[in-house]
């Protein structure tokens, strides 16, 4: 819808006003990245706000396996963009650690907390764009949040992952462990290769 907005113009600069347009992007990752990217090259003036829960903006998901198998041995190299190289290559103002837990689209603005310190603030948008992603199904069976039961959707449940790999090899060869991948997406996939 923003691209329809923007191009509605025409080139009428009569309709034109002086007010840069306010873009709030939820979700950051390969979604929330590429629409903040996409925005710009519509509107190098729009002011683009990009709220991400979580510390990461940007990560190389599917490098998760490769790391958690030991191919990829450079946790930095995870991370794609982070909030300071997003703002200096296409000046957005990226929020980690940024939850938004309303969103009023009568008044055109949501309610969002800091992860960290758990204060809130209102942000008043023009257009807003979810690009959240999806959460793994857990199926509500017993034992599912037993430790050992993972799911990998991003850095932190793959560094859990790779801890916990690294506690058991303490006590037995890596050669005796024995692991069990659920889903057969791209990642799944990756991860029993």
């Amino acid at each position: 819808s923003y691209h329809t907005c923007t191009s509605n113009n025409n080139n009428n600069n009569n309709n034109m006003t002086n007010k840069s347009m306010k873009i709030v992007i939820i979700g950051g990752v390969a979604g929330g990245a590429s629409a903040a990217a996409r925005a710009r090259r519509l509107d190098e003036n729009a002011e683009i706000v990009l709220l991400q829960s979580g510390p990461d903006v940007s990560f190389a998901s599917c490098g998760m396996p490769y790391f958690v198998g030991g191919e990829i041995t450079d946790r930095n190299t995870m991370a794609v963009q982070t909030p300071e190289s997003l703002h200096d290559k296409l000046n957005l103002d990226v929020r980690v650690n940024t939850r938004v837990i309303k969103i009023d689209k009568e008044n055109k603005k949501v309610l969002a907390r800091n992860e960290q310190n758990n204060s809130e603030y209102e942000e008043s948008y023009d257009e807003l764009i979810l690009a959240v992603g999806a959460a793994p199904f857990k199926p509500p069976i017993p034992g599912i949040d037993r430790p050992g039961l993972f799911t990998l959707r991003n850095l932190q449940e793959m560094d859990a992952i790779v801890q916990w790999i690294e506690k058991k090899a303490e006590k037995m060869p890596m050669g005796d462990m024995h692991f069990v991948v659920a889903g057969a997406g791209v990642i799944g996939i990756e991860m029993v290769e």
